[in-house]
């Protein structure tokens, strides 16, 4: 039976909801395509040259992204920083208020918002959902909870904060870390991901400035504009969140400045397997790990097993793998009615064809180089519309011994591509689950939980779970990472608030050039 596009879905529809909600963010239509403004300067400006943006979930164009020069960066962050000087001296009580209208206004829309990450990065509507529904619950808590954060004594920085963040989770990590850096007193810069998420960062940044919070959103190459977004001397601090090459590069730039930072990485993050036989509980957590084809920085696509154990790990692997869901994720059959439930999928396409190509590449490298397929997905059977561009996607596959020199061994794949290391000894498993020079997140599946804690003391990972995975987090939880997967302060909870604030008693938590300190996780 063929499939069709869920009722009042198509981009067409989605576009003039979002054009509706904000119209000053959105420019005329050129040629068909609508361009989207900066919002500089206190206002969304027509400026900047208009780059076309594609879906990955059927390789159409969405809209045309203005991206801006460097001199025109530097104009948006003279005019934050003014703004700065004057939210920094206003009072909690009003900075919590306009918060909160905006988190309102952002509530009332979540439904478009969600539509929107559907289309610009191929997340399901489930996991859409959640990715708005993350952002606002948090902040919603931070509001509660900021008066006692900055009852120490704690003051703004003395600059906005910089962000520039991955195109991954534009609202439950970018959005969400923004409302709270304004919470905490300082004006917010964010630069707009050039993969994906630019229509709902601008609908979300329209009703955050209608509420009166000094934010700023400039689109733009990044080879352009990190100079100015990294170095500028009126920025009091910047936030990364991406590749260890580009993450790499902002570092670098930072080397001889004492700005305040705080860049996150991915890392190789690796489950181990060992003295384990409850198989039925990790299978429930193997199958939940492919949400959005493991595109995020606390994926587990490593997995390390003990020799004596690999029969019966790919007893319960295997058929995980080959129960993954995942197609177009608005492609719904004939007898759908409005009201319905949208496709349940565990992930859509990837962020981009030329990730996907990518990707595939490494596979087949690796098999090349000597590693085992195990498992190869197909497209075929995956619900797509009749004549759809499939080039973004791809199916789950599992190497066995992935070659040393092989790219998959030693960075993570970013896509629905998992690697099994065998080991015979614990030394052996320790020195395979810290193949990357650090992670964010590891775990464990060992029956004695004594045991596994010990192996745990020497795991390079921020968070270790014990017959669990470990997240980023929500709330109160602080998130970090070893080794080269996190440079400056770390986050959540308490430790963010501290991030972007100064004074107080005590070091900060983080990964700095002259000590290290971690928190309880």
């Amino acid at each position: 039976m063929a499939l069709r596009l869920a009722d009042g879905t198509a981009w067409s529809d989605t576009l003039s909801r979002a054009v509706a909600a904000a119209p000053e963010a959105f420019g005329a239509a050129a040629h068909g395509v609508t361009t989207l403004h900066n919002l500089v300067e206190g206002d969304w400006r027509a400026v900047g040259v208009p780059t076309p943006v594609r879906t990955p979930v059927d390789n159409t164009v969405l809209v045309n992204l203005a991206r801006l020069d460097a001199d025109s960066a530097r104009a948006a962050v003279a005019h934050a920083a003014a703004a700065h000087r004057d939210w920094a001296q206003t009072p909690l009580a009003e900075r919590k208020a306009r918060v909160t209208e905006a988190l309102d206004a952002l509530t009332a829309h979540r439904d478009l918002l969600a539509l929107l990450l559907v289309w610009e990065i191929g997340k399901p509507w489930r996991l859409a959902y959640a990715d708005v529904d993350r952002a606002l619950d948090g902040v919603r808590w931070y509001v509660g909870e900021i008066d006692r954060m900055l009852a120490d004594g704690r003051e703004p920085l003395p600059g906005p904060v910089s962000n520039i963040a991955s195109w991954n989770y534009p609202m439950s990590v970018l959005v969400h870390a923004e409302l709270v850096q304004l919470l905490a007193g300082n004006a917010v810069i964010a630069k707009t991901p050039s993969q994906g998420g630019a229509v709902c960062l601008t609908v979300a940044h329209a009703l955050m400035r209608r509420a009166g919070l000094p934010a700023t959103l400039v689109s733009g190459a990044g080879e352009e504009l990190s100079e100015v977004l990294v170095r500028a001397p009126e920025i009091g601090a910047v936030a990364f969140v991406g590749g260890r090459s580009n993450g790499g590069k902002v570092a670098a730039a930072l080397l001889d400045s004492d700005k305040r930072h705080f860049i996150e990485q991915e890392g190789l993050n690796a489950w181990g397997i060992w003295n384990f036989s409850q198989w039925d509980l990790l299978a429930a957590h193997l199958k939940k790990g492919f949400e959005y084809g493991k595109q995020r920085c606390t994926a587990y696509p490593r997995f390390v097993v003990q020799r004596d154990l690999v029969d019966e790990f790919l007893d319960m692997y295997l058929p995980v793998v080959r129960s993954v869901r995942f197609g177009h994720p608005l492609a719904v059959d004939a007898d759908w009615a409005a009201g319905d439930a949208l496709p349940e999928l565990d992930f859509g396409p990837l962020i981009s064809a030329a990730k996907a190509e990518e990707l595939r590449r490494k596979v087949d490298e690796a098999v090349r180089g000597g590693a085992v397929p195990l498992h190869r997905g197909k497209l075929d059977g995956a619900p797509f519309l009749d004549g759809q561009d499939t080039s973004a996607y791809v199916a789950p596959a599992v190497l066995l011994a992935p070659p040393g020199r092989s790219r998959l061994m030693h960075a993570e794949p970013f896509g629905p591509v998992d690697t099994i290391v065998v080991v015979d000894t614990t030394d052996e498993l320790l020195a395979a689950m810290n193949a990357s020079n650090g992670a964010l997140v590891a775990s464990l599946a060992c029956d004695d939980t004594d045991e596994a804690a010990k192996l745990a003391v020497d795991l390079q990972a921020f968070k270790v779970g014990i017959n669990k995975p470990r997240s980023r987090g929500d709330r109160d939880e602080p998130f970090g990472g070893r080794g080269a997967s996190w440079k400056g302060a770390f986050v959540g909870g308490d430790l963010l608030v501290q991030a972007v604030t100064v004074g107080g008693d005590g070091r900060l938590y983080g990964n700095f050039p002259d000590y290290s300190s971690y928190p309880a996780t």
